[in-house]
């Protein structure tokens, strides 16, 4: 840490001061005392070695260090709420803030937002991607949307997709037979559960290692690793339908295995929710309908 920076109360102090000109407007401002700015101020100019105000019976005029302070301070300051706005968004009273795992943020979700958008104008969100099954933490999101079996104690859960799984290729290179995949690197997305085990079985590829090949983070990566043409993934529905209808991967068997597995809205149970979580939920789960990705049946 630098040690010749000042504490940003100091600094908070000098501004507030050096802009209305009076240590009273200023600890209003601050909601401070008016002794505690007037402290701060001089700790300040004690730290710098330069008197900062002259301070004079109906108020306080700007030496011309305080003068050539002042823009710096202003400068500095905005920039840092700049940044903060960039980091952790406005105020959650009026944004709702919703997190989702990347591969649907990307692949099935960033596609259809716009139409949120366009029908809601004056309506934002705050979108944080996730790789990992985080814990759901209802402090720092309204709503998330998670993979798994839609058991998630303490929130309400409804279902998005209804999966299945399916290998998928570059179109220059397919696998012609199921036993084919012997010869070809299998990707698998760490984090779930039903995959090319389950599928290789149903295939009858009894002649396949399941458990060889690379191991990858996300579906993106498995996805454009494959389209490169550095193996084959095994696409949920949900996430490779831009991929097939692109035709960057192509899926060379017949065979889409129907999973246990989905994507699901979360929210806390209770009454804590953001005002407009009910208005995104009942849009989201429309397109989701209107996707082909739910069938009509309860979680």
């Amino acid at each position: 840490m630098n040690l010749d920076l000042p504490p940003l109360t100091w600094l908070r102090a000098f501004e507030a001061s050096a802009r209305t000109l009076s240590f009273t407007q200023a600890a209003a401002e601050l909601h401070l005392t008016q002794a505690a700015v007037s402290k701060h101020v001089k700790a300040l100019e004690q730290h710098l070695r330069r008197p900062l105000f002259i301070r004079r019976p109906r108020g306080l005029e700007l030496t011309k260090s305080g003068a050539a302070y002042l823009p710096k301070i202003q400068d500095v300051m905005e920039r840092l709420a700049i940044g903060t706005r960039e980091v952790f968004g406005q105020r959650r009273s009026s944004v709702l803030t919703l997190r989702c795992a990347v591969s649907f943020a990307v692949n099935w979700l960033a596609p259809r937002l716009p139409d949120y958008l366009n029908r809601y104008p004056g309506k934002t969100i705050r979108l944080l991607s996730s790789v990992w099954k985080d814990a759901i933490d209802s402090d720092d999101f309204d709503l998330d949307i998670q993979y798994g079996n839609g058991q998630w104690p303490g929130f309400n859960s409804r279902r998005l997709t209804w999966e299945t799984i399916t290998p998928l290729c570059a179109p220059s290179s397919p696998p012609q037979v199921t036993d084919d995949l012997r010869h070809h690197r299998l990707l698998h997305v760490l984090g779930y559960h039903e995959g090319w085990g389950i599928w290789l079985k149903a295939a009858g590829a009894l002649h396949v290692d399941a458990g060889s090949g690379l191991h990858l983070d996300t579906s993106l990566t498995a996805f454009e690793l494959a389209a490169q043409g550095g193996g084959i993934a095994l696409g949920r529905k949900s996430l490779a339908e831009h991929a097939l209808a692109s035709g960057r991967l192509i899926a060379p068997f017949d065979l889409a295995l129907p999973i246990d597995e989905a994507f699901y809205l979360v929210e806390p149970a209770g009454n804590s929710t953001h005002p407009d979580a009910g208005l995104f939920a009942d849009w989201l789960l429309t397109v989701a309908q209107a996707s082909g990705n739910v069938r009509n049946r309860a979680t």
